[in-house]
């Protein structure tokens, strides 16, 4: 495979598609390694393990060497707990490079929810996920990009990786792009994607990854709240053989933002796009762009990325994670939940506008030296084989992905797996909601062959890494199905009950909070600190409180039962229902609407919306539920639209006008017999009618 560079590999589609010679984005020599497996693998890194891996799944010789006494994982644990100083201190200055290295390693302010972790330190990200690990191991594969059709894989070596991110520094850095300036990136899954990221890092920009497959509406939204001047797209996106309109879609969404001064559009399928007069062509920008760009010097409490999540009042919020803390903690948990080793080839399936894709993806592999694995396409492209045939050939060893996507290809026959070799697998994971026990035995006995270790891991946008999980553990602790099981180092999860005291014991249920403070934890919502407070710290305080239910069992381990505010997970993806009821409300037919979550067999869960319609409504049921499909879908995202829409008489209310989405809960789930006591409800015959209407709809 001749060399050449990343978005030089990227425009041969164009080249493929018949559309001329591409223009070339970056003059390097040599940007991919040929595509064989040995190019990701240096056995002169491999780890000697040593007489530590006897007490915990995997070594932590920076605890263990300097305090011998701790002879099991439990006590390692107690000690993370017991002294976070001492513990994140030495993992800080053993597994980051600093600039200038911290001599405070905390300094909270718990009155106020203000928490700063190294806050005299000073280091930049890029270089602790680039060109460390390129001054040691140049040709060692940091990147493996699945491209969106089999069999079209390419490799980006840490050495390439460097220089590209460099050129796409120079080119944001040139044009006038500042530290503190917020950049949103629409993107694609792909190289582009972890340079631009990256490229933000070294000059001290604070990144936005938005979803390339929210809105025009949801993406102006967004780039409003981060008050951005600029965007980073591509020409088009290609996923499960379907084309994407990246430009069309920011187009749309910049005409709204009048503070956008700058457009960069990469090139991922060669397609000919609509350049205005803030669009800039980063292909031609990055073409004469210098290798080198001397990285900003970074407080460790400076902001690394804002990251939009759902929220229940409506409108998402920026959720804030700074630099060191998160940087170490989702390096830290990628080694130790997944028992990360050099020469391991890291396949997580997210894509990069989530905060799995952030933290395993991107920032916690690289921040290891790894290789970490792009995956463009989806489960069942070009056939419901596509994982398993991607992890036979590029040698995958730790396959991280959604229980979606698993309950999605259990439904095909099992000779979609078995028909590819599997033996480079060791480590399974699942990440985004609860793994149900069908999918987590298939997942197992099938996928795994019963040889791998499966972590099923619970952690949140705002907790910034994996804050649940069957690993790290005592060697050889049992995996129990379905649920994370243990706590990661540093995190002390709390059940609490309705009177906000902790609950004691086991065999019990609660509200699941941490009654600790980890480095990954969001520092603040964008712009609104009041909201971060009342939404995480104020319903327990003293905790921070997650929004999710758990059960502790009678061996102390936790099992989540679910959200406990108004944020359905829709095949993981939080999704607020006033984001969606906002949207349905716009109908002109639509009077009154209440958006609930309720079981569903592929997604976890569906979304199911309740509507009142106006009087005197002309046009039929049929007719509003295709226009509402359109509205949400253009307003939202696809994975928005509710699955039903049934059309009611009234809402259950109380004498003071609150919803009771508890009852519409139960009858979406079709448990109407446990609605429980309504006699406080406005008018409880509403409810029977609903229940009419609910059992009259179509089976599936």
């Amino acid at each position: 495979m001749p060399s050449t560079s990343v978005i030089r590999l990227l425009s041969k589609a164009l080249q493929q598609a018949g559309g001329g010679a591409p223009r070339r984005l970056y003059c390097t020599k040599g940007f991919f390694k040929s595509p064989h497996r040995a190019a990701t693998t240096s056995s002169a890194t491999s780890p000697k393990f040593d007489g530590t891996n006897d007490i915990t799944t995997t070594p932590i010789p920076e605890i263990t060497n300097a305090y011998p006494d701790l002879l099991t994982h439990r006590s390692i644990h107690q000690f993370s707990l017991e002294q976070p100083d001492e513990f994140w201190g030495r993992l800080a200055r053993s597994r980051l490079e600093w600039q200038e290295e911290f001599r405070t390693v905390t300094d909270h302010d718990f009155k106020n929810s203000h928490f700063r972790w190294f806050p005299d330190g000073k280091l930049n990200v890029s270089v602790n996920c680039v060109d460390r690990h390129a001054r040691r191991h140049p040709d060692r594969v940091a990147l493996v990009w699945e491209k969106d059709e089999p069999g079209q894989q390419e490799y980006v070596t840490y050495k390439q990786l460097h220089d590209d991110v460099c050129r796409v520094a120079n080119v944001l850095r040139d044009s006038g792009v500042k530290k503190g300036d917020r950049v949103a990136l629409y993107l694609p899954v792909s190289p582009l994607a972890v340079a631009s990221m990256l490229a933000c890092t070294r000059i001290g920009a604070v990144h936005s990854v938005v979803f390339a497959g929210f809105s025009a509406e949801a993406l102006a939204s967004r780039i409003k709240d981060a008050g951005a001047e600029t965007v980073i797209t591509a020409d088009q996106a290609v996923r499960g053989g379907k084309v994407i309109e990246l430009k069309k879609v920011v187009d749309a969404a910049v005409a709204k933002c009048p503070s956008i001064k700058r457009v960069f559009v990469g090139m991922r399928t060669g397609a000919k796009v609509n350049m205005g007069p803030k669009d800039i062509s980063l292909d031609q920008a990055a073409s004469g762009a210098s290798t080198q760009c001397s990285p900003s010097v970074q407080g460790a409490e400076d902001l690394l990325f804002l990251l939009y999540t759902s929220g229940s009042t409506g409108s998402p919020k920026g959720v804030v994670h700074s630099t060191a803390g998160y940087l170490l903690y989702a390096a830290v948990t990628h080694k130790h939940a997944f028992d990360y080793r050099d020469g391991d080839v890291f396949g997580c399936m997210a894509d990069i506008g989530w905060i799995t894709g952030h933290s395993y993806v991107v920032y916690g592999p690289l921040a290891n030296g790894a290789t970490t694995v792009l995956f463009e396409s989806t489960p069942t492209y070009p056939n419901p084989g596509r994982y398993w045939d991607t992890v036979s050939r590029l040698g995958i060893t730790h396959f991280y992905c959604a229980p979606t996507a698993l309950r999605l290809l259990l439904r095909y026959e099992d000779e979609w797996v078995q028909r590819y070799d599997r033996s480079s697998l060791r480590v399974l994971g699942s990440v985004g909601e609860p793994l149900n026990h069908e999918a987590w035995h298939w997942f197992n006995d099938l996928v795994g062959e019963k040889r791998c270790d499966l972590v099923d891991t619970w952690w949140q946008t705002e907790t910034g890494g994996i804050m649940l999980s069957p690993r790290p553990s005592s060697p050889g602790a049992p995996i129990l199905p379905g649920m994370p099981m243990r706590p990661m180092f540093g995190m002390r999860p709390v059940l609490c009950g309705t009177d906000g005291k902790e609950i004691q014991g086991n065999g019990v249920d609660g509200a699941l909070c941490v009654g600790s403070v980890w480095p990954g934890i969001a520092r603040t919502v964008y712009g609104d600190h009041k909201r971060y407070v009342d939404t995480y710290m104020a319903p327990y305080p003293g905790y921070y409180f997650s929004g999710d239910g758990a059960h502790r069992d009678k061996d102390g381990h936790y099992h989540i039962t679910g959200r406990m505010d108004d944020v359905i997970n829709v095949t993981g993806h939080r999704l607020g229902t006033a984001e969606v009821e906002d949207a349905i409300t716009e109908h002109e037919e639509v009077a009154e609407v209440a958006v609930v979550g309720y079981p569903h067999e592929v997604k976890g869960e569906g979304v199911f919306a309740f509507m009142v319609l106006k009087e005197g409504t002309h046009s039929t049921n049929e007719e509003i539920t295709v226009d509402l499909r359109k509205l949400v879908r253009s307003q939202i995202a696809g994975y928005a639209v509710p699955e039903v829409f049934l059309v009611c008489s009234g809402l259950p209310k109380t004498r003071s006008g609150k919803i009771m989405r508890r009852i519409l809960r139960k009858i979406a789930s079709g448990k109407p017999e446990e609605l429980g006591d309504i006699s406080t409800l406005a008018d409880p015959s509403v409810v029977e009618a609903i229940v009419n209407a609910h059992a009259a709809l179509p089976k599936k």
